[in-house]
């Protein structure tokens, strides 16, 4: 499988990762299938939404089993208001299709939230850039590649 601009910055950081794929399939929710297809705990699988705060646009890092929580995301990068941005603004900012979306290697270097929750595990899985493409990483790896604050972004 070829590399994608995710593992193209995971490589060039000559950071320890692991890609996981699976067949993507229609239907279901991009992290929800990834978690089934994998066998992998929901809580350990990290979906990449993007929002509009304060006219900006933020990313949020967050479980597939969760929701995102738009007051805290805004709250965490010092804004006051938040709503999900259209797909196709969040896929001309990042270069990435929408299930495919990764936090890393994104065109414009957008604002980063990583759930606290993530700090909890020796590795989590994120999207490599790829529908059907996950890759697996510690937490401080990709904190430090993202910029990321991390803060308590999920509602349950």
């Amino acid at each position: 499988m070829a590399g994608t601009p995710a593992t193209t910055l995971l490589d060039a950081q000559r950071v320890p990762y692991q890609v996981h794929s699976y067949p993507h399939r229609s239907g279901e929710a991009y992290g929800t299938e990834a978690a089934r297809a994998l066998g992998l705990e929901p809580a350990r699988v990290f979906k990449t939404l993007v929002a509009e705060v304060d006219g900006g646009l933020t990313v949020g890092v967050l479980p597939v089993s969760g929701s995102l929580d738009l007051k805290a995301l805004a709250s965490a990068v010092g804004g006051k208001r938040a709503a999900m941005a259209e797909v196709k603004a969040a896929e001309r900012a990042t270069g990435y299709v929408a299930g495919g979306i990764s936090p890393l290697g994104q065109k414009k270097r957008l604002r980063v939230v990583l759930d606290v929750s993530a700090t909890g595990f020796d590795t989590v899985f994120c999207s490599g850039g790829r529908r059907g493409m996950e890759v697996e990483l510690a937490p401080a790896d990709l904190v430090r590649l993202t910029g990321a604050t991390v803060a308590p972004i999920t509602a349950y």
